[in-house]
């Protein structure tokens, strides 16, 4: 919407501003420039057959938007793909079990809620895809209809954007129809995922947006701070549903940026801003566009962390001072102080492999040439067995006293029990990282001798205070090699052959990263009935919510970055535009019955290919103004920068970002840009095939001429923008591309719906692009 300011001073602009002041002499000029401006402003005034047409389209394509995602929702009446997470999060909701997930809460609290209106009490835990809904007795329609609620609305608000930023009927229905046509929204919004949230939220805030960019001459009005609130409650949203919401802050930033550098212009038309006032401007939407979304974006954690008070499969991501807060913790009711000369297993916590040694050895030199210490390997082993069996000793050789317990901040010397050995880190590269010190095992006789500080460890309890005890389960820690100061720590890159491709463990100079947390998981030495292992009954306490707020947000992106492993439907971003890969959600051998996630192919090929199409023109049209050659008016190519142009920002930051990210994507990545892309597509449809009225261009030529009329300060409907104009070559554009991509609809409709079964012919006539579709027995 405000997305660049226009080419000013062309050549055609020129020319016609020179034959306007010409013919003025006598006045006569203004008179007629009046009389347009006068007609114009009476057809907004007057009743406008076309604002009915645009309200009865816009209730015939919501209906239909309803009927498109509402359609055989109960089918099918089993577990289908990601619903095992988010049905499974919304259960874990109404028991209020703590759980873990990368994605912020404000979507999952959406089914939860939704749980509890129709009185579900969360029993059922979602466990394997195929699990039945029926035997199992859960609502899983009224979780499947709160995506299908907000699906239906996302078209509503895909015809409204165009309808408020002024667009003819055509341009609104091709867009509109793009999204309630397309077999990838439709398939998204049916089942119990987050996306249908996102995809609405981002939405809602173009909408809100460009609503409030219209009421640019009526700064601080009432209506000014609605939709700037509104916008950024609308972006709150979108980035509490999932971290990608981001992007959707990247393409209103970016328009408001723009809006203020325009604003500080000391020549821009509505006159020059004082220093003051621009500073409430950006004061403003400061306020409006981050601070707000921020605090709803906290809002919605401190709601998450409300109603998750009891323990749950969760538990392990936190620290054992978050882990306090919770009822029935089972980690801390396990937890046994530890004490020197017991024999431990010590596992580290984001990998989950254990403190590992063996006889074998590192090999002389590693295959970059470098030599290594022969020392005896160190590793991290996936499993339990008595190699990973460490006693806990005291600094001094002479300490005997048996019963003493280790403390937060103490030295340390670590035995490895079956190879008698003493754990050892000198100033000798790793075999992965030249940077980091190896970590080895040394005789008994040389770890009392020449090698005595080299085998010193500190055991530094994370959070943990002077004197406090060092516990197994509960004590996350980090073992501070003392000499050299470097941290123990592992990743999950597989050592070669000779090092059974087990984990490499080294010393890691930079000690702040979490990865560098160890914890005692249990005491092999203590007897199951010891006295020590006692539980007594523990009283929950309490933390700050910023300080639990910061420590799930860093587990959160942690966890976010780690999703790099391979995903049979995992594809690239360079694959989305042209649709060159589906995922499975969901097959039924027996009724030869699928979900496969795919878009429209029709509809996305032409949505990709008016993206291209856009970006040409807009480069020819730079091409042309730099050689003189003016082939655009005013209005148009204010409209073709501005308005299209911001939908063409809205895809390209919800598309180029991912080319970076190096986690899992998947096709559903891509649909906030392919609803932008439909916003570029309807815009272009007017664009190519709608001329604007010419008597708008002469008063805006009048007006910069410097005549008395003046352009109104509102934005004209369509009606006005092509009065007196035909708009059939549109309507006939339009019914093209609609029943192109209807008929793909139709045609790919069975792999979206799962009903009815294809056969093994249908099944290969729909692989187009050597889609993975199932091929029932």
């Amino acid at each position: 919407m405000a997305a660049t300011s226009t080419p000013q001073g062309t050549l055609r602009q020129r020319n016609v501003g020179a034959a306007t002041t010409k013919k003025s002499k006598d006045g006569a000029s203004d008179d007629v420039e009046l009389d347009k401006l006068v007609k114009a402003a009476a057809a907004a005034k007057s009743p406008a057959g076309s604002e009915r047409d645009y309200k009865v389209v816009f209730a015939v394509i919501t209906a239909l938007a309803f009927v498109t995602r509402f359609w055989g929702i109960s089918h099918p009446n089993e577990v289908v793909f990601d619903e095992v997470h988010f049905g499974k999060f919304a259960s874990y909701y109404l028991e209020k079990t703590y759980f873990f997930d990368v994605h912020p809460p404000f979507g999952k609290l959406l089914f939860a809620f939704m749980g509890w209106l129709v009185g579900y009490d969360g029993h059922f835990h979602f466990e394997n895809i195929g699990d039945s809904y029926i035997a199992n007795k859960v609502p899983y329609v009224a979780f499947r209809s709160l995506p299908a609620i907000l699906g239906a609305l996302t078209v509503s608000v895909v015809y409204l954007i165009m309808w408020e930023s002024g667009y003819s009927l055509p341009a609104c229905i091709v867009a509109a129809g793009l999204v309630l046509l397309d077999n990838a929204h439709i398939g998204q919004t049916r089942l119990i995922l987050l996306d249908a949230t996102l995809v609405f939220a981002m939405a809602c805030s173009l909408f809100c947006y460009i609503k409030f960019y219209k009421l640019r001459h009526e700064p601080f009005s009432r209506k000014w701070w609605k939709w700037l609130i509104l916008t950024g409650f609308a972006l709150s949203c979108d980035i509490s549903t999932k971290y990608v919401g981001l992007f959707a802050f990247i393409t209103i930033g970016s328009a408001v940026l723009i809006d203020l550098w325009d604003l500080l212009d000391i020549k821009r038309p509505g006159g020059a801003l004082s220093l003051a006032e621009f500073g409430k401007h950006f004061a403003a939407r400061a306020f409006g566009l981050i601070l707000v979304p921020f605090l709803f974006y906290l809002f919605w954690f401190q709601v998450h962390l409300s109603i998750l008070t009891r323990s749950g499969p969760g538990d392990d991501f936190m620290t054992p001072e978050f882990q306090e807060t919770l009822s029935d913790n089972v980690m801390l009711a396990n937890a046994v102080t530890i004490d020197y000369y017991d024999i431990i297993t010590i596992k580290h916590k984001e990998t989950k492999v254990y403190l590992h040694s063996h006889p074998d050895r590192y090999p002389l030199r590693y295959d970059d040439g470098r030599v290594s210490s022969q020392g005896q390997q160190v590793t991290g082993y996936p499993f339990n067995d008595t190699n990973n069996h460490w006693q806990i000793l005291p600094a001094g050789a002479d300490d005997q006293q048996l019963g003493r317990h280790v403390m937060n901040h103490d030295l340390v010397r670590l035995r490895h029990v079956v190879t008698d050995t003493i754990l050892l880190s000198h100033d000798v590269a790793s075999p992965y990282y030249p940077t980091n010190q190896e970590f080895t095992t040394v005789s008994i006789a040389d770890a009392y001798g020449d090698r005595a500080a080299d085998t010193l460890f500190e055991v530094r309890i994370e959070h943990g205070k002077p004197g406090q005890e060092f516990k197994s389960v509960s004590s996350h820690f980090k073992l501070i090699h003392n000499p050299s100061k470097v941290a123990m720590w592992t990743h999950t890159t597989p050592l070669p052959e000779w090092g059974h491709r087990q984990q490499e463990i080294n010393g890691n100079k930079q000690i702040a990263p979490s990865s560098n947390v160890w914890f005692v998981e249990d005491i092999p030495s203590l007897p199951a009935d010891h006295k020590r292992r006692e539980k007594p009954e523990r009283q929950v306490k309490t933390l700050p919510f910023l300080r639990k707020w910061f420590e799930l947000q860093r587990s959160m992106f942690w966890h976010n970055n780690q999703l790099t492993a391979s995903h049979p439907y995992a594809s690239l971003p360079y694959q989305w535009p042209f649709l060159l890969r589906g995922v499975s959600f969901w097959t039924q051998n027996d009724t030869r019955q699928q979900i496969y996630f795919l878009g429209n192919p029709v509809g996305w090929w032409i949505a990709s290919s008016v993206l291209a199409i856009y970006a040409g023109i807009v480069l020819a049209d730079q091409f042309s103004l730099r050689r003189g050659v003016d082939a655009l008016d005013h209005r148009t190519r204010s409209r073709l920068y501005n308005s299209t142009g911001f939908f063409f920002l809205a895809w390209a930051t919800h598309y180029f970002p991912f080319f970076v990210m190096g986690r899992q994507l998947f096709l559903h990545h891509y649909l906030p840009a392919h609803l932008a892309s439909t916003l570029v597509t309807g815009s272009l449809v007017e664009f190519i095939f709608s001329q604007d009225a010419a008597e708008h261009e002469a008063a805006y030529q009048a007006a910069k001429a410097g005549k008395k009329a003046a352009a109104p300060k509102r934005h004209l409907t369509a009606r006005e923008r092509f009065a007196g104009q035909s708009l059939l070559a549109s309507w006939i554009a339009t019914l093209v591309i609609l029943a192109l991509v209807a008929a793909s609809w139709y045609f790919f409709l069975p792999l979206t719906y799962g009903y009815p079964g294809l056969s093994v012919e249908q099944v290969l006539r729909r692989k187009w692009l050597g889609y993975d579709l199932h091929f029932a027995k």
